[in-house]
């Protein structure tokens, strides 16, 4: 039986952490507030003894509210990251949210320490470059980029999860369908994808599409299942000052000027076996 996108993507952190063992876990780091007017308020982070940093929505279901309400569902300093990694795969929507940022942050102590392998120049929302005749799915939602793409005059579906935001709007639909994106060419998703566990779903729905592109801070992950399942880029946000980092997360201030956007192609990726074969 084929393993799921989860399954793949904790084996992957584990043979990661075999060739290159991963420090504990310093801290887990929530922000001040749990609103959907900016980032710091969106994101939780997972921090290791060394400095590296995961990051991971947090704006799920009831995950605000649990997380609002008390400490998480197990003191996670000191702990092991592989094993919070394996989290992912946890029922509890708390656990999956904290697991994918550990494999985040053992991710991303194998990609910073492979120079070349991230592209910190190109825009991935750029390179979706609408126009006349394209048919442009979108997962979840980027703000006012579906303006842009219709007056671009491209066609537009945007696949929601909530059924209040279900319906037609000024150029574009909104559907909870995920078979709206079989005639699509080109994707541009969230990936909050992997901590709901719909990418194989997503994925497999993409029947036509030439291009597919999952983007947010939570896409800090090493992405060989990802290009494996037909994605073709992966972009993500790098933590670049840890010390700005924790302070501005600390006092629910804008952490922009910390964190770096990068994105990985697949056909200029080496693959997992070259980067831990890499020194460092």
């Amino acid at each position: 039986m084929a393993r799921s996108f989860a399954q793949e993507l904790i084996a992957l952190t584990a043979r990661a952490c075999a060739a290159r063992p991963a420090p504990p876990v310093r801290a887990l780091h929530l922000p001040a507030s749990f609103t959907r007017d900016a980032k710091e308020s969106e994101f939780c982070a997972v921090e290791l003894d060394d400095g590296s940093i995961g990051l991971s929505y947090v704006l799920l279901g009831e995950v605000p509210q649990r997380l609002q309400a008390g400490p998480p569902p197990a003191d996670v300093a000191g702990r092991r990251a592989d094993e919070l990694a394996g989290w992912l795969l946890d029922p509890d929507p708390v656990r999956r949210t904290i697991g994918l940022a550990a494999i985040n942050a053992i991710s991303q102590r194998v990609l910073l320490g492979c120079p070349g392998v991230l592209d910190w120049t190109t825009d991935p929302l750029g390179m979706l470059d609408p126009g006349p005749g394209d048919r442009i799915g979108m997962v979840g939602w980027f703000g006012g980029l579906a303006r842009r793409i219709v007056d671009a005059g491209a066609r537009l579906v945007v696949i929601e999860l909530d059924p209040a935001l279900a319906g037609p709007q000024d150029g574009y639909e909104v559907t909870l369908d995920r078979n709206a994106l079989a005639d699509c060419g080109k994707i541009l998703s969230t990936t909050t994808l992997v901590l709901n566990d719909t990418v194989d779903e997503v994925l497999a729905a993409c029947r036509s599409a030439h291009s597919i592109a999952l983007v947010g801070p939570g896409g800090g992950f090493l992405p060989d299942p990802l290009f494996a399942r037909g994605a073709s880029l992966l972009g993500g946000s790098a933590v670049v000052d840890r010390d700005a980092f924790v302070r501005a997360v600390a006092h629910g201030e804008p952490w922009s000027g910390s964190v770096r956007k990068y994105c990985i192609r697949r056909d200029r990726y080496p693959g997992v076996a070259a980067l831990l074969s890499a020194p460092g």
